[in-house]
């Protein structure tokens, strides 16, 4: 696991920083990679933290950054980019402003509301295929929704890799949380990256992803196994989203609950839409699930 305050190179045209963010949710930090020499690109700038800047900034003395992406608009990933273009003038690329994969239900909040960052604007949107270079180097969009509908992948050929975001990452799975992410959008874009061919991702989170292909194929077989055991659940009688994170994540750290809750929910939003579970209303955080054969009664909602 990399640690934060140093900048280290990981591979050929590949360094990275990680920012003093340590947290359940981030592993050891967000990590801020930049590619090239001389004139570079600085992907993910992290969170609005001065101190990491200071040191990327320090770290990058006497080079000239030409580009400033973002994988997506979570606030451990993109405010750091406005910072960084104010101290370098580099343009701002990458994912879209932030944006949810539905409409609000009636009385629903986004649960991760307090982490979106609803103030990025980039220069300049990129969308599947474009790419940005420099000397030595390309970096070429990857549409990768799921985590968050803007999410992002930037592959860079020169070195064989991905730098996959918060899609892909070996120290954990991804949250997917409903309104802001999808389940089926995120299952997708797994389906899209088994079909590319780099030798190693470069995650915002955690160390790298060795063998990313059989890594992948791992990540959507254990979603495929916990949609079952949550449709088990649905079958025995449990209607609740906090009564299957109990029976289905047991042992967990008591601080992961609420987002074990966000992926039961946007597992649930995905069966409803399919046909494999039933609830009695829109499929909400609040709301009660049935198994699609079940008979219920919506009076006591």
């Amino acid at each position: 696991m990399p640690e934060p305050g140093h900048m280290e190179e990981v591979a050929p045209l590949i360094r990275r920083r990680v920012a003093g963010n340590r947290g359940p949710f981030t592993a050891t930090g967000t990590c801020t990679y930049v590619v090239g020499r001389g004139r570079v690109a600085v992907i993910d700038p992290g969170p609005d933290d001065p101190a990491h800047l200071d040191g990327l900034l320090a770290d990058l003395s006497g080079e000239t950054v030409e580009a400033i992406l973002v994988t997506h608009t979570h606030r451990d990933h993109s405010p750091g980019a406005r910072r960084l273009k104010e101290a370098t003038g580099a343009p701002i690329l990458g994912c879209g402003p932030h944006r949810a994969a539905r409409p609000l239900g009636e009385g629903e909040t986004p649960a991760l509301d307090a982490s979106a960052d609803r103030e990025h604007r980039p220069d300049r949107e990129m969308a599947e295929g474009d790419t940005v270079t420099g000397p030595g180097w390309t970096l070429t969009a990857v549409e990768t929704p799921g985590h968050t509908m803007n999410h992002l992948a930037f592959a860079l050929p020169e070195a064989d890799s991905l730098f996959s975001g918060d899609h892909v990452m070996a120290w954990s799975t991804t949250v997917v949380a409903p309104p802001d992410g999808q389940m089926r959008a995120y299952m997708d874009s797994l389906d899209k990256l088994r079909t590319r061919s780099e030798a190693t991702y470069w995650p915002g989170h955690g160390g790298p992803v060795r063998d990313p292909n059989r890594f992948v194929r791992g990540l959507a077989g254990h979603r495929r196994q916990r949609e079952a055991g949550i449709r088990n659940r649905l079958a025995a009688g449990d209607e609740r989203i906090a009564e299957i994170v109990a029976a289905v994540y047991q042992g967990l750290d008591p601080r992961l609950r609420g987002a074990a809750a966000l992926s039961v929910f946007a597992h649930l939003e995905d069966l409803v839409s399919r046909g494999l579970a039933r609830c009695d209303g829109p499929p909400l955080l609040h709301s009660r699930y049935f198994a699609a054969s079940a008979k219920f009664d919506t009076s006591s909602r």
